[in-house]
């Protein structure tokens, strides 16, 4: 075997070893992997980041995607003669538009069961209407109605157990159901949250956009691997931090403080960003964690 062929094996071998204890610390474990942005889009990341969750149930991990299809929705709202409207960065949702969204992100469910069955693993999509899986009232922006727009009250975490203990990755869309029956649309941010606290999961993963949490936004290399709460509500405070991480990072800070281990912000541009983030010391995004939570990842 010629020498180069032995070094390229050997690295190949390094990074199994490498990822051997994150696969002990976690085998098991429930993980939920809020998936969004232009990992949706790009057919490519698509099927990488299925690739990626489907790896994950197969070494151990219980996985349950949370999607959005924001980008889509918008689409077809366009083409029904509208133009979408946020307030805040929630979408403004009236009757018609609920009912894109409705259709759009069923759709978008099922394509992911298509890509996740392909790999020889069992998936199912689920709304949070299905069981009332997802109960939720209605939610304002400042004070603004801003349509069928739902803040999470409850989730039935049994369902998910269900799918789960029978081998299915569930694949779940943001909408739910108020206590009369009415839908609404839920940021899938907010579902990511509600649903990793109800079912005490080890690992929250966002896929973004964006790199991570930077110390200074405008120097990239001061990406920070891993954020202390007081840490993050400290970076919040000092004003460095704007746009939509300043809800992303609430919404971490909230799962912590409900038990979620850690969070993760990733790259969903990067291919296979969440085993590089999970399996490896350095990392690739940043980890939000507990103020006394075990320290993972080592600064080079």
């Amino acid at each position: 075997m010629l020498e180069k062929e032995m070094e390229s094996y050997q690295e190949k071998a390094k990074v199994l070893i490498e990822a051997l204890p994150y696969i002990q610390k976690f085998n098991r474990r429930i993980i939920v992997v809020k998936y969004g942005g232009s990992a949706m889009v790009d057919e490519e990341l698509k099927r990488n980041v299925i690739k990626d969750v489907t790896l994950l149930k197969l070494v151990g991990f219980k996985p349950i995607i949370v999607h959005g299809g924001g980008k889509e929705i918008s689409k077809w709202v366009k083409m029904s003669g509208k133009e979408p409207e946020f307030i805040n960065g929630l979408r403004v949702t009236d009757e018609d538009t609920m009912e894109i969204a409705e259709m759009v992100l069923g759709k978008v469910g099922k394509q992911l069961v298509s890509l996740v069955e392909e790999l020889g693993v069992k998936a199912i999509s689920i709304s949070g209407k299905d069981g009332k899986l997802l109960t939720c009232e209605k939610k304002y922006s400042d004070g603004k109605d801003i349509g069928y727009v739902g803040e999470v009250t409850n989730v039935d975490a049994k369902i998910l157990y269900d799918l789960i203990e029978k081998d299915y990755l569930p694949i779940v869309s943001p909408i739910g159901m108020d206590d009369s029956y009415h839908a609404y649309n839920i940021n899938a941010d907010d579902a990511a949250c509600a649903i990793a606290r109800a079912v005490n999961a080890e690992k929250l993963a966002f896929l973004t956009d964006i790199e991570g949490v930077y110390k200074d936004p405008k120097d990239t290399s001061t990406l920070i691997s891993e954020l202390t709460i007081d840490e993050a509500n400290a970076l919040m405070s000092s004003g460095n931090i704007g746009g939509g991480m300043l809800p992303k990072l609430a919404n971490c800070i909230d799962a912590i403080e409900n038990g979620v281990s850690r969070v993760h912000i990733l790259d969903g541009r990067i291919l296979h960003c969440l085993l590089l983030e999970i399996f490896t010391n350095k990392g690739i995004g940043t980890a939000i964690i507990n103020n006394k939570a075990e320290r993972f990842y080592t600064e080079k």
